[in-house]
């Protein structure tokens, strides 16, 4: 009993102490996190589809992910602001990571999130052209600082919030008509690689390409992010890497450190020394390249690059695919393990999830695209796992009944 009325307590507390995202938390009361699974108060495990929002790269408590933040602690955790001091595993993170990018990204500044890192990236872009408009897309999602929000094509979400960034201009996702709104007055372009909240909107072939193209046509600097899509989560270390294109700024979170607040951005040496110049401080922070989450992100870098995770990606999205086949399910967006169920009605969005997580399975909606079932499950889910989730989603599937879906 007295137990019971801890997690009770915990459960009021976490209502009424904690801000809240919504009016209505799903609220699972956790006790525990290990593999492809998160344990409740009861100690049942909840098998999960959704890795944190992609964020848990290598599951839940990677061994390795572990090991290293353990041995940092005992090192040394924070001890300066960033970009002072010369920090072994930061250090070591950013000349692993150039090692497996393409020129001319080489430089990286680390940072707290996917959205101090769009911020970064924003400043860049100014900096670098001497320019003024940045252009996103519609129906983005960059994060919701008041840069990133300033990007998001969706004046719902946007409106509460302005008055926002000013100069900022939007092109259609996948519409190469687009590009030409790209001028000589754009200093950057944000978009993402492969579009989030929208619906898991996949670029067209050619159409990064061609993005690139007209920005290097007009002096703009192409930023892409791939705070969702990178590390992994498509079957390459990112996205781009798939589209014979190269940005000029290269956005990242998420999944960087398996789980711990981590983002970066990354730029030429040239355009990166700009911000630490007239301005000094261009741009600054505190815990950016902190000692523990850089050794997180550094043993998970390690890991992608040295197992045969990310090739198994294409095997589990095929599946995945193969296994969800339902009458409810209009089609799969997406790539890798970045899947959205596309259902006919946000009715039955949220009635998959809500039962699933009745039944011990974790899944998610997407921010903008209300009928859209998140599935993006760590990179270390086995077969054997998505076999067993893939199942129990049809079978609430076949428990919906509704006269007309169409």
């Amino acid at each position: 009993m007295g137990h019971a009325k801890d997690q009770k307590r915990m459960k009021e507390d976490f209502l009424r102490f904690q801000a809240q995202t919504t009016p209505h938390p799903l609220g699972m009361v956790v006790s525990k996190a290990k593999g492809s699974y998160i344990y409740d108060a009861e100690g049942k495990p909840h098998l999960d589809f959704v890795a944190g929002v992609s964020a848990c790269t290598l599951g839940h408590c990677a061994p390795e992910v572990v090991s290293a933040i353990e041995h940092q602690i005992h090192q040394y955790m924070h001890v300066m602001v960033y970009g002072e001091y010369a920090q072994g595993p930061a250090v070591s993170y950013c000349a692993l990571l150039a090692e497996q990018l393409p020129e001319p990204l080489e430089t990286t500044y680390l940072v707290n999130s996917g959205t101090e890192a769009i911020e970064a990236s924003i400043k860049l872009a100014r900096r670098v052209t001497g320019r003024k408009k940045i252009m996103g897309a519609y129906e983005a999602y960059h994060g919701n600082t008041m840069g990133s929000m300033s990007l998001m094509g969706m004046e719902a979400q946007r409106k509460p919030f302005e008055p926002l960034l000013t100069d900022i201009d939007f092109i259609r996702f996948n519409q190469f008509e687009d590009l030409e709104k790209i001028d000589t007055h754009t200093a950057g372009v944000v978009v993402e690689s492969i579009q989030g909240g929208a619906g898991f909107i996949v670029p067209l072939p050619g159409y990064l390409k061609a993005l690139q193209h007209r920005c290097n046509e007009v002096g703009a600097l192409l930023i892409l992010d791939e705070i969702q899509p990178g590390f992994g989560r498509t079957g390459s270390l990112f996205a781009f890497q798939q589209h014979d294109c190269v940005p000029d700024v290269l956005a990242i979170g998420k999944g960087m450190a398996s789980g711990l607040p981590c983002g970066a951005v990354v730029a030429s040496k040239a355009h990166m020394d700009l911000l630490s110049d007239h301005p000094k401080l261009g741009h600054i922070t505190t815990f950016g390249g902190n000692p523990v989450v850089a050794a997180a992100a550094l043993a998970t870098l390690r890991v992608l690059i040295d197992s045969d995770l990310m090739a198994q990606v294409k095997t589990k999205e095929l599946l995945f695919r193969s296994l969800l086949q339902h009458p409810l399910i209009q089609e799969i967006r997406g790539s890798g393990l970045m899947l959205a169920l596309i259902m006919p009605h946000p009715e039955i969005a949220d009635y998959l999830v809500l039962e699933a997580a009745e039944n011990q399975l974790i899944l998610f909606w997407l921010l903008i695209e209300k009928k859209a079932v998140r599935i993006t499950p760590p990179l270390t889910i086995s077969e054997q796992e998505i076999t067993l989730g893939c199942q129990l989603i049809l079978s609430i599937l076949d428990r919906y009944h509704q006269p007309d879906v169409n």
